[in-house]
């Protein structure tokens, strides 16, 4: 025990120092693998929400378009849809059909890409929408000032709209009896709507066609 006690005495400050010296680089050891785990789990925490953001950000720049329905459907217009939205879609938004179009004519299941325009015809009337510079091909005669004259049967509102003497209400009147009572059988038919006059009809019969 003496001896013991003489080379405590004798080496007690190395001892101290060795003990000292395993402490603190077990210390520093537990410390710097907790901190290297801390960064590699911020790193993967920044670079997934990033990722996500960048996802986020192009998902939101392509969900939704901008489409253009025409022909006979209820309410023509320019309407805006999802981005993966088909045909189907773009005809209910518009009000569905109207009784006398042919959808036999149109792919319901093809899908809408952005700045489209769909053309729903009639029956009896090609798919591809008439042009607003042609007379129509049912009737050859032309208007004293060289312009085209606007079919009755196929017309949009704002084709409509166009013609001198039809506002938004007469507009709206002309497609409403359109949807009820189907194609217009003659011009002079317009006289079965209110606030359709014998002079009225008269002037328009120069810029409209059946």
């Amino acid at each position: 025990m003496q001896q013991l006690s003489e080379l405590w005495i004798k080496y007690r400050m190395q001892m101290l120092m060795i003990v000292i010296a395993a402490v603190v680089g077990g210390y520093w050891i537990f410390n710097k693998n907790n901190n290297d785990a801390l960064i590699s789990n911020t790193n993967a925490v920044l670079t997934s929400s990033e990722t996500g953001s960048s996802l986020t950000s192009t998902s939101t720049m392509k969900e939704t378009i901008a489409i253009d329905i025409k022909g006979a459907v209820k309410r023509p217009g320019v309407y805006e849809l999802k981005a993966d939205d088909r045909v189907n879609e773009a005809l209910k938004v518009a009000g569905g059909p109207l009784p006398n179009a042919d959808l036999r004519q149109v792919n319901l299941a093809k899908q809408l890409t952005d700045q489209q325009m769909i053309y729903i015809p009639l029956q009896g009337e090609s798919s591809a929408a008439p042009s607003s510079t042609e007379p129509s091909a049912s009737n050859n005669e032309s208007e004293s000032d060289g312009s085209a004259k606007v079919n009755l049967n196929t017309a949009t509102k704002e084709q409509l709209c166009q013609i001198t003497g039809i506002g938004d209400k007469k507009a709206d009147l002309i497609l409403q009896y359109r949807q009820e009572h189907g194609q217009f059988k003659s011009i002079d038919e317009l006289k079965e709507i209110n606030g359709f006059g014998e002079k009225t009809v008269t002037k328009l019969k120069d810029h409209l066609s059946i």
